[in-house]
Formats: structure tokens, C-alpha cells, sequence
């Protein structure tokens, strides 16, 4: 089979470097790369190419189309997601959407709706497929023995904090259809998620003043169970479960786009919880014009803190 050539578009964090190697150990082609500007001062695409050895520059999301047969989209700014990932979609180009997938109901929806259509779109956290997430499932406690359980990380509430989301729905399964606001402790907001079969657990997320890894402490009705993920395997994880589906070895994606989205749903609901004074929320029920999280706010974020403004912010 012909080997799939992948373009890059936004290089906001550290995934694109990290998942170039990978993607290239598992015989793709890394082939050009766009930078929105969005966190990088130009000129930081060429000099992302030069270092990882790739042999073309865009200068505008179609010129990656017309290079590429798979497009990962990895900008930290979840407001761009719809409008960079349209042009691939058109051109029925395979598309990854880096974490989170998008910040509000409105972009959700039409990503939902593309995929419903027939567009190839997958990605997300790869804490939903961690190793420590299948050896815990491959137990298969049934869901009667279930009793409760905590987990969490640090570093932000949502860009990051996505990943505990994630990972709970791995280890619970999809079926999430609540979030209630509980308490906001230390930098952190926790959160109880409920299930369509009434289990729930209590998420923690959000800035403390150290660095906090992904945990999972799990009750059931006969022991207790800790998780801590290895996060040097997380990035392999991920793609060797998205790549068959974006590469067209299979039709079947790794999980159904509208589970998916249920982890930022999840997120979604928990915030608006918050505003609402801790009300409970069903996924069902957030309203499509919920602002959500603001994406262009934390890639300004982002951008200061990778390149503080000189003499300080305006």
C-alpha cells in the first residue's frame, strides 16, 4: 500500500515534535506543515521543518490539502478547530483533531455533523485508551460492583484538564449524561460526572502548585483500585489506535465521533454547572449557544507564557 502522507497544521504545543518520530516509525510520511501563528513568531514553521526534516512549508490550509492524505490539527486555540478542519473535509482528507476537540456546543455540533455525513474525523486525549486504562478494563468488573472513585490532574481546567475526563470515560466506558459542579478547592473545581446506569465519580481539575500526574483512585464492591498513567507511552497509544482509521485500513473508527465529543461535553456541562450555582446538568441539555471555553483567551495564554511580552503584559 502507497504510504500516507501526513500534513501538520498548526504547531502550537509539544505534540506535533512528539508525534512526528512515532508517525514515522509506523511508516507515514510527514510531509508538510502549516503554522497559523496563532503561539509562534513567523519563520517558526521553517525552522520546525528544518529541525524534523520536512520537506515542504504551506502557507495556507489549501496548499496542505493538495500535499496531504491525512491532516492533524493541533492548534491550542479549540475556536479555530471547525474553520481549519473545513477545507479537509470538503476535499475528503482524514482528519485529526488534537484535544480538546472543541471548546463549545456550537463547533461540537458541526464537527458531529460532518462526521455523521461520512467525514473521516477522530482524535481527541489518549488518556481514554491508556495502557493503564485497558488493563483496568480488561478486569470487566461488572457495573453492579461499582461503588465510587476520585480522579484527576493539574495544570489547567480544560486544554489539560480534558484528559481526566477522557480518562474516566475509558475506564467507566461511554454513557455519561450529567455533570454537577461540587466544589472548587485549591485552584482545582471538582466535579461529579453520572452515568446513563447511575455510577458516578468525582473528577478534580485545574491549576495547583505543583505538577499532579494522571490519577484514578477506584472502589468497588470487593477492592480498591490506584491508577497513574505512564505518560511516555500515552502519544504511541493514541495513534496506533487512530492511524488504521485515518489511513483507510479500516472503516470503523476507533469510537463513534458522538462518544467522542462526550468527554467535552462532559466538560461543558461541568462548567455551566459552576455558573448555575452547582446545578446539575445533562449533557442533553446545554444549551447550543453556551459559550463554553474560551479558546483564544487561553492560546494568548499559551503564547505569554511561551513568550512573556517584553517588559511585562499591556
Amino acid at each position: 500500500m502507497t504510504r500516507k502522507k501526513i500534513g501538520l497544521v498548526d504547531l502550537d504545543t509539544s505534540h506535533p515534535a512528539s508525534f512526528v518520530p512515532i508517525l514515522r516509525e509506523m511508516g507515514y510520511e510527514v510531509v508538510t506543515v502549516f503554522d497559523g501563528g496563532t503561539v509562534h513568531p513567523a519563520g517558526y514553521a521553517e525552522s520546525f521543518a528544518r529541525q524534523y526534516g520536512i520537506p515542504h512549508v504551506a502557507y495556507s490550509l489549501q496548499e496542505v490539502t493538495q500535499k496531504a492524505d491525512i491532516a492533524f490539527l493541533h492548534g491550542c486555540n479549540w475556536e479555530l478547530r471547525t474553520e481549519r478542519a473545513r477545507p479537509f473535509i470538503e476535499a475528503g482528507i482524514p482528519v485529526f483533531l488534537d484535544k480538546p476537540v472543541a471548546g463549545s456546543p456550537e463547533h461540537l455540533h458541526i464537527l458531529a455533523d460532518w462526521a455523521e455525513k461520512g467525514a473521516v474525523l477522530t482524535g481527541g486525549s489518549a488518556l481514554r485508551i491508556s495502557d493503564e486504562v485497558k488493563a483496568w478494563k480488561a478486569e470487566a468488573i461488572p457495573p453492579d460492583e461499582w461503588v465510587y472513585g476520585l480522579a484527576g490532574c493539574a495544570i489547567d481546567e480544560f486544554n489539560y484538564g480534558i484528559h481526566a475526563y477522557a480518562m474516566v470515560q475509558g475506564l467507566l466506558g461511554p454513557g455519561i449524561v450529567a455533570a454537577q459542579h461540587k466544589s472548587s478547592q485549591g485552584g482545582q473545581r471538582q466535579v461529579e460526572l453520572t452515568w446513563a446506569d447511575g455510577r458516578r465519580i468525582l473528577i478534580s481539575v485545574g491549576e495547583t502548585k505543583g505538577y499532579l500526574p494522571f490519577y484514578a483512585s477506584l472502589v468497588t464492591q470487593t477492592t480498591t483500585h490506584y491508577i497513574r498513567t505512564d505518560n511516555s507511552k500515552l502519544y504511541r497509544a493514541l495513534l496506533r489506535e487512530v492511524m488504521p482509521y485515518l489511513s483507510g485500513e479500516t472503516d470503523e473508527p476507533p469510537i463513534p465521533f458522538n462518544l467522542l465529543i462526550e468527554i467535552e461535553l462532559a466538560a461543558l456541562a461541568a462548567k455551566l454547572s459552576g455558573e448555575l450555582g452547582g446545578r446539575r446538568i445533562e449533557l442533553a441539555d446545554i444549551p447550543m449557544n453556551y459559550a463554553g471555553y474560551d479558546g483564544q483567551a487561553f492560546a494568548h495564554s499559551y503564547r505569554d507564557a511561551k513568550y512573556p511580552p517584553v517588559g511585562g503584559a499591556l
